[in-house]
């Protein structure tokens, strides 16, 4: 077999080419008038429609080591929270001396996952001893768990 020879298993798909009437005429996809339907049309990467940039928005210091806390209406960051359960729901799913972690909550389809953690809260109350491995709990929580003998790691 000789390279002209080669071909390929799959058709080559055709690049769909617009503007040139039938169903993508006229204006093409972008529209009519404006910044973005002009030919070389590109809106740099935080461009605020002549507004100031959002970098100059806070305050400076001097010094590349020093940070400074950045409180923006238009710059916060996301902080993800954990995922509460409530004492009260364990009763029900979990035999006495039972071992509850992160994995045994996902596989029995009380929380989706515990990517970023899970807390456990007060409410209701414990009736059997049950291990705790690798939560975050509320004071009345840990304080309902050792009441009912139980133990937290």
């Amino acid at each position: 077999m000789q390279l002209h020879q080669l071909q390929s298993a799959y058709k080559k798909k055709k690049a769909k080419r617009v503007g040139r009437g039938g169903k993508r005429g006229s204006y093409s996809g972008h529209g009519s008038k404006g910044q973005k339907a002009r030919a070389g049309a590109r809106i740099r990467p935080g461009f605020r429609g002549g507004d100031n940039p959002i970098w100059k928005l806070f305050p400076k210091q001097r010094g590349a080591s020093k940070r400074v806390d950045i409180k923006h209406a238009k710059f916060q960051t996301h902080h993800p929270k954990p995922e509460v359960i409530n004492l009260d729901v364990l009763n029900s799913h979990f035999q006495d001396g039972e071992n509850v972690s992160v994995s045994m909550l996902v596989k029995k389809g009380i929380v989706k996952n515990g990517r970023h953690g899970i807390k456990i809260l007060g409410e209701g109350e414990l009736e059997k001893k049950l291990k705790f491995s690798g939560f975050k709990f509320s004071k009345s929580a840990r304080e309902k768990i050792l009441k009912a003998g139980g133990t937290v790691d």
